[in-house]
């Protein structure tokens, strides 16, 4: 008898937003995927629907049954945002992730598809390595990422002499850090120092989403002075044998005693003693305080692949800090009382995706 020859039929579909088994199934084809990051996983799909209030789409290829590729997708549809359909808002990389070339570009054809439908301005594919080279491309964003030493005094060792004193400044004033249970300590410094460089902030419910989302995989490490005081705190994404540290806030006293830097040494101390491999310190646009910051850990850049298909505008939109038309903005919200801030501030940064 002869064997049937016919290949499994490719198919594109859609996952549904409150689809346990279907979220069950992305999740585990993302965290098998070596391509794939903490922004790729299912409950994204949640936060972005349901607090961000963006319309999602998140795609995944399917042969015989079994997810082989996801893209997740957000319509983004604000005064200030424009109108774009981006993977993701909010995330530093959750582009395609596919096991062949044929399956990513079943994905981008659907996801072309969606955009054309939807009469979006344009597509934004946010990956870690550029995908086409004939797309047009954002060069502005980098990332640092570093493989950490399984031992805590050889990746202090490994920090360069200036930084290092940093840390030891710190440690001489006596700081400790604590991981919390809730975002308390941490959404305070974090909206302060959000209003102090101009910038909106997200609300304190989306954080306490994250956390309902994510539970343990979604950590604040909050640090204090020996009176107890929270001087600086971080939330940190924990993925695989990864750690991303990714929102942050400070006193304006945490200065005066290097507490930014404490932070982000403890938090590395911690990573090292739970037997994480790899130190993720996240997005960064070129020539700012947070790109120079980095690199004084001796973390190297790496350009980020953000790729662009236009249908409606002719560049690129630059919805950043660096864009001189946002000067204006800036400034003024650095003049906001806190209160006002707080509250205008989720409606804002919605749209600056």
């Amino acid at each position: 008898m002869a064997l049937s020859t016919d290949a499994p039929v490719l198919s594109v579909e859609r996952l549904a937003l409150g689809d346990p088994e279907g979220a069950r199934r992305w999740d585990a084809f993302v965290m098998a995927h070596p391509q794939a990051s903490f922004f790729h996983r299912a409950g994204w799909q949640r936060i972005v629907r349901e607090v961000l209030k963006h319309d999602t789409y998140f795609l995944y290829a399917s042969c015989g049954g079994t997810i082989c590729g996801v893209l997740p997708l957000a319509h983004v549809h604000t005064w200030l945002g424009g109108n774009a359909l981006v993977s993701l808002p909010l995330a530093v990389y959750a582009g395609v992730v596919a096991n062949s070339a044929l399956v990513a570009r079943a994905l981008e054809s659907q996801a072309q598809a969606i955009a054309q439908c939807l009469g979006v301005a344009y597509l934004e594919l946010r990956h870690v390595n550029a995908r086409h080279s004939d797309w047009p491309a954002q060069d502005l964003y980098v990332t640092f990422r570093k493989r950490i030493a399984p031992d805590v005094d050889a990746n202090l060792l490994a920090i360069p002499r200036k930084q290092r004193a940093m840390v030891r400044k710190a440690l001489r004033h006596g700081l400790k850090g604590e991981v919390d249970a809730d975002v308390e300590r941490f959404f305070p410094l974090y909206a302060d120092n959000m209003r102090r460089h101009g910038t909106p902030a997200l609300s304190k419910q989306y954080f306490q989403a994250l956390q309902r989302e994510f539970g343990p995989d979604c950590e604040v490490l909050t640090v204090t002075d020996p009176s107890g005081t929270a001087l600086s705190s971080v939330l940190s994404f924990y993925f695989r044998d990864e750690v991303l540290p990714y929102y942050a806030g400070d006193a304006c006293a945490a200065r005066e005693v290097a507490a930014n830097d404490f932070k982000y040494w403890d938090l590395m101390r911690r990573a090292c003693e739970r037997g994480i491999g790899v130190f993720d310190f996240g997005r960064s646009k070129r020539g700012t305080g947070s790109y120079a910051f980095k690199t004084h850990w001796g973390f190297e850049a790496t350009p980020l692949g953000y790729e662009y298909q236009l249908y409606k505008r002719d560049s690129i939109p630059q919805n950043n800090p660096t864009n001189s038309s946002f000067k204006p903005l800036i400034a003024a919200w650095k003049r906001l009382p806190l209160g006002v801030a707080n509250w205008l501030g989720p409606f804002i940064v919605r749209g600056l995706v």
